[in-house]
């Protein structure tokens, strides 16, 4: 059986925003390439945080994984934009969709400038860009490295747009055995030329809210928090924010030294550093524990706050689930699940 041709129409509650797609083309798809800033984050049905709710049409789903969306959700209307394909009409609710428009999406070659181990398993690596090109993004937006035989590996850009001219800061962690991160912790110097594609994410702060921010990372998922935080500090958005960041052991918080300067420059920030797995050697005196928990903590009252987290998947999904039971709404968490290859 063939696919439609004739497009049809996907509405987005209540931003009203509207895009074309056929049956050949996943929502997602479709609606980044009209400029249409659906959240999404591994795009491989894995990670959920493409997730939202049918309000009317025919969907059906390709391969995902169950922790992304379960029978029950389906049953229940939710949806799966970066796997799902439409057979009719289509009204789906999102709240993070708003006016504004997606920045463009484009493909570059970057120089390696700087290649600096942070932790026996975490590189901070700096690309020049083009002079020629502009690249604009969202502070916490990620890039997608082009590899050989169209393999793709994704990273979140560890620096605000506004010091871009400093060249474009990632962290990446060692996965052995990757065919990416192997090569970057072996064989990869600096000077070598790799080609980017992006921005892509919609993890970025909502500046429309007053709400008291809580950021959460796990491990390299600071990477976009650090951005946030830049960001923040330039546009001068003096929100009360806790930073609660997470690893296993003290070294794991391979900025930690980054952010305590930073406590100094911004009033409003707070920091709490959590390891869950600390050695005796480690010399650990501070808080312990699962990260996420940490927050909940502090803050058994969620309700007037605003999230944004990072890193690992069972991270994220463990804060969503726990603190919405919290009272936190649900429009007022946002992530991005940092899922490798050996999640999907």
């Amino acid at each position: 059986m063939t696919a439609r041709n004739t497009p049809f129409q996907i509405t987005i509650e209540p931003s009203g925003r509207s895009f074309t797609v056929t049956e050949a083309d996943t929502l997602l798809a479709a609606g980044i390439a009209q400029g249409i800033n659906l959240p999404y984050g591994c795009k491989d049905g894995a990670c959920g945080s493409c997730k939202c709710k049918k309000i009317s049409g025919h969907i059906t789903h390709g391969t995902h994984q169950s922790k992304a969306l379960s029978d029950l959700e389906e049953a229940q209307g939710y949806v799966l934009t970066c796997c799902a394909t439409a057979h009719s009409d289509v009204v789906l609710e999102s709240r993070q969709v708003t006016a504004q428009n997606a920045f463009p999406i484009k493909k570059m070659p970057t120089r390696v400038t700087v290649l600096e181990k942070k932790s026996p398993d975490v590189m901070r690596m700096v690309l020049q860009l083009p002079a020629t090109e502009a690249f604009d993004y969202h502070a916490g937006q990620y890039i997608e490295f082009l590899l050989r035989d169209n393999v793709r590996r994704s990273y979140s850009m560890a620096c605000a747009p506004h010091l871009i001219k400093q060249g474009l800061e990632l962290h990446i962690r060692h996965m052995p055995g990757g065919k990416f991160t192997d090569q970057v912790f072996g064989s990869m110097k600096e000077r070598d030329i790799m080609r980017i594609e992006g921005p892509y994410g919609s993890f970025y702060l909502r500046e429309d809210s007053a709400k008291p921010i809580i950021l959460l990372a796990s491990g390299t998922g600071f990477a976009p928090i650090k951005a946030l935080i830049e960001h923040m500090q330039f546009t001068n958005i003096t929100r009360p924010t806790t930073l609660y960041w997470g690893g296993r052991r003290p070294h794991d918080l391979y900025l930690n030294d980054w952010v305590e300067a930073k406590l100094t420059e911004l009033p409003q920030l707070r920091y709490v550093p959590v390891v869950s797995d600390a050695l005796p050697e480690d010399g650990w005196h501070g808080r312990t524990g699962f990260v996420h928990q940490a927050v909940l903590q502090d803050f058994p009252d969620l309700s007037g706050f605003q999230v944004y987290a990072c890193g690992a998947p069972i991270v994220v999904e463990s804060a969503h689930k726990d603190y919405f039971q919290a009272g936190l709404p649900d429009s007022e968490f946002f992530a991005d699940s940092f899922t490798s290859e050996a999640d999907k």
